[in-house]
C-alpha cells in the first residue's frame, strides 16, 4: 500500500469501473456529434475573475467552493468549477463567433473542482460532459439541446430521469420580479449571509436547500407570474417543441439552478433514486454571459451532464451497460522462440483491430492459462517449439475448451472469423 492516498473528496477511476465511465461519456457525446457539435478542450484553471463575473459573486461556487490560488508570478487563478465560462472564453478568444456561421456548437468533457462536503454523488473532483450553442436565440435550439440530453439518457437505458423546466425571464422582466422577490424575502427570518444574498441576487435564495429556508418560501412570488409577453411566448415555443418530440417535462416555477448567468430557458435532469443529490445534469440559456466577461452580445444556451451522478443512476436502476471486451485473444508462448513469434502475431492482431494481450514475464502454462481466463478473452493462442517447427499455432476456445492447430500465415484471418 502506498504512503499516499487520493485527496479527500476525490476518487481514482480504475478498471473495470473506468470502462463504465468511458461508456457513459461516449453515450453523452454521441448525440452531440451527430448534431454538429465540435469538440473543445480548455485548461483546468482560468483567471479567477472569469468565474466570479460569469458564475456570479453571490453563488456558493464562487464564495465557498472555488479552489483559488495565486501563482509565483502573481496571477490569480482558480481550478475550473464548471465548463460554460471557459468554453465561451475560448470561443471568444479564437473569434469563432465572427465567421458568420452561428450558432457555434461545441461539446466538451473533463474534470471540474469544487470544495464541497464529500458525500455520495457529491465530490470535490467530478466529471462532466457539456454542450454549448453560442450566438443564436431560438427556442428550437434550446429544445434541441434538451432533446440531445434526453437521447443520451435513453441510449444508456435510464428510465427514471425526470426533466424539470422553467423560464427565468430576461433583462426586461427580471428586474420587476427581482424587486418583488426581494420585498418578500426581506420579511423572512434568515441568517446574515442569506440576507446579503437577497441584495446581490435574490434568486439564489430559492435555490437554498436548507429546510429552515424552504419552509419559509410558501407564497413566494414566482417568476412565471412576472414574465413579459416575449418571454412567455419564447418559453411556450420551447415547451411545444419538446412535446412534439415526445419529451416529457415537469414545470418547476422555483427552478433557478446554481449559477447567476441563466436567462429564459432553465432546466434540470433529476433521478429520484439518488436521494438528496438527485440532479444528474442541467443547463439553460445564458444570453448575457458573453458581455459579462467582456465579449459582444451573444445569446447562447448549453448544458452539463454529470458522469459520476449518471453512473450512480445506472446502479440505482440496475442497468448494466454492454461493455467492449478489454481482451479478445490471449497469447501463451512456451519458450523463447515462441515468445518472439507470438508477440509478432499479437502485434498483427492489434493492427487488424483485435484486442489482444500476451503472457509476459515467462509464466508457465498453468499460470498463463489462468491469466487468459481472468482477462476475459474468448480465444487463446498457444505455441511451443514443436508447433513452430510444424508452422502452426494452437487456437483454443476458452469457453468450450476446443483446440485446433492453425497455420501461422492464416492465424489472423482465423481469429477474426472466430470472433465474428
Amino acid at each position: 500500500m502506498s504512503t499516499f492516498q487520493a485527496p479527500k473528496g476525490t476518487y481514482d477511476l480504475l478498471p473495470p469501473d473506468s470502462a463504465v465511465y468511458l461508456a457513459v461519456r461516449e453515450a453523452m457525446a454521441a448525440p452531440l456529434r451527430r448534431a454538429g457539435y465540435g469538440y473543445v478542450e480548455t485548461p483546468g484553471f482560468e483567471n479567477v475573475e472569469l468565474f466570479s463575473r460569469g458564475v456570479g459573486e453571490s453563488t456558493d461556487i464562487v464564495t465557498k467552493e472555488m479552489y483559488a490560488f495565486t501563482t509565483k508570478g502573481g496571477d490569480n487563478l482558480a481550478l475550473r468549477p464548471e465548463g460554460t465560462a471557459s468554453v465561451l472564453r475560448a470561443a471568444l478568444e479564437a473569434n469563432l463567433h465572427r465567421g458568420g456561421n452561428l450558432p457555434v456548437k461545441l461539446w466538451y468533457s473533463g474534470s471540474y473542482y469544487r470544495y464541497e462536503k464529500p458525500q455520495a454523488g457529491r465530490y470535490r473532483h467530478f466529471s462532466q460532459v457539456g454542450a454549448e450553442a453560442i450566438g443564436a436565440e431560438d427556442p428550437v435550439l434550446d429544445a434541441e439541446l434538451i432533446v440531445l440530453a434526453v437521447d443520451a439518457h435513453r441510449s444508456l437505458g435510464l428510465s427514471n430521469v425526470r426533466l424539470l423546466l422553467n423560464s427565468l425571464g430576461d433583462k426586461e422582466c427580471r428586474p420587476v420580479y427581482r424587486a418583488a422577490l426581494q420585498d418578500f424575502l426581506r420579511g423572512l427570518d434568515l441568517d446574515e449571509d442569506t440576507r446579503q444574498r437577497i441584495e446581490i441576487n435574490p434568486l439564489r435564495v430559492l435555490d437554498d436547500k436548507r429546510e429552515s429556508v424552504q419552509a419559509q418560501l410558501t407564497g413566494v412570488p414566482l417568476i412565471a407570474d412576472h414574465l413579459c409577453e416575449a418571454c412567455k411566448a419564447y418559453h411556450e415555443q420551447v415547451r411545444e417543441v419538446l412535446t412534439a418530440e415526445g419529451v416529457a417535462y415537469t414545470d418547476d416555477p422555483k427552478l433557478v439552478r446554481g449559477l447567476d448567468y441563466y436567462t429564459r430557458t432553465t432546466f434540470e435532469f433529476v433521478h429520484e433514486g439518488l436521494g438528496s443529490q438527485s440532479a444528474v445534469g442541467g443547463g439553460g440559456r445564458y444570453d448575457g454571459l458573453s458581455e459579462m466577461i467582456g465579449g459582444p452580445a451573444l445569446p447562447s444556451v448549453g448544458w452539463a451532464l454529470g458522469v459520476d451522478r449518471t453512473v450512480l443512476a445506472l446502479r440505482a436502476e440496475g442497468v448494466e451497460l454492454p461493455l467492449p471486451a478489454m481482451t479478445d485473444v490471449y497469447a501463451v508462448p512456451l519458450g523463447e522462440e515462441a515468445r518472439r513469434a507470438l508477440f509478432t502475431i499479437v502485434t498483427a492482431l492489434r493492427r487488424a483491430g483485435v484486442a489482444a494481450d500476451f503472457a509476459y514475464g515467462g509464466k508457465g502454462m498453468k499460470n498463463a492459462m489462468k491469466s487468459a481466463n481472468r482477462s476475459g478473452a474468448r480465444l487463446a493462442l498457444v505455441a511451443g517449439e514443436r508447433d513452430l517447427a510444424e508452422g502452426v499455432i494452437q487456437l483454443k476456445d476458452l469457453d468450450s475448451g476446443d483446440q485446433a492447430p492453425v497455420a501461422l500465415d492464416e492465424i489472423v484471418t482465423a481469429v477474426k472469423e472466430r470472433l465474428a
